[in-house]
């Protein structure tokens, strides 16, 4: 069993992935609605991976005889402007889950709860992966510009991403 401390922080945690899971779904609804499939797979695929994250920390507090608490997940904003900006906002967020997860491991020292810590070193290394799609994308976004053709075929390149 680990501490109270940790457990509600594990908590929070679960409600921010599924918030991010939630958030990218939003925007991938955006995507479809402006006929951008490639970018609306791409977060659909992304809200599926945060979904995923927030039942690796429900399994976790549950495998160590902890207490699972689920709360009110936050309405995600549905009004987007341009690729550019929602990826910006994606990158934006994703810093913000960075510092929520480091947060937890400063927490797990702390308390001297080393099962914790191991269990964070994966989802650190995930964030840096998460940054730097994020940041990958924003470059591409910026070297088309306004291009209608290079818009076209980073939709088709997204398009592609698949589970795994």
């Amino acid at each position: 069993m680990f501490t109270k401390k940790v457990q509600d922080a594990i908590n929070q945690q679960i409600n921010a992935e599924l918030f991010s899971s939630y958030l990218y779904l939003s925007m991938g609804a955006h995507f479809e609605t402006v006929n951008l499939p490639g970018f609306a797979n791409w977060m659909k695929l992304q809200s599926q991976e945060e979904y995923e994250h927030g039942m690796k920390f429900f399994h976790y507090i549950n495998g160590r005889s902890g207490k699972v608490v689920l709360e009110a997940i936050a309405k995600p904003p549905a009004d987007f402007k341009t690729p550019l900006d929602v990826m910006k906002k994606v990158l934006e967020h994703e810093k913000k889950v960075t510092a929520l997860i480091e947060g937890l491991y400063e927490l797990a020292l702390k308390e001297k709860d080393y099962p914790t810590q191991v269990m964070l070193q994966w989802f650190i290394k995930e964030q840096v992966e998460e940054e730097k799609s994020a940041s990958d994308i924003i470059e591409l976004l910026k070297s088309i510009g306004d291009s209608p053709a290079g818009l076209a075929m980073l939709d088709s390149k997204l398009g592609a991403r698949s589970r795994g």
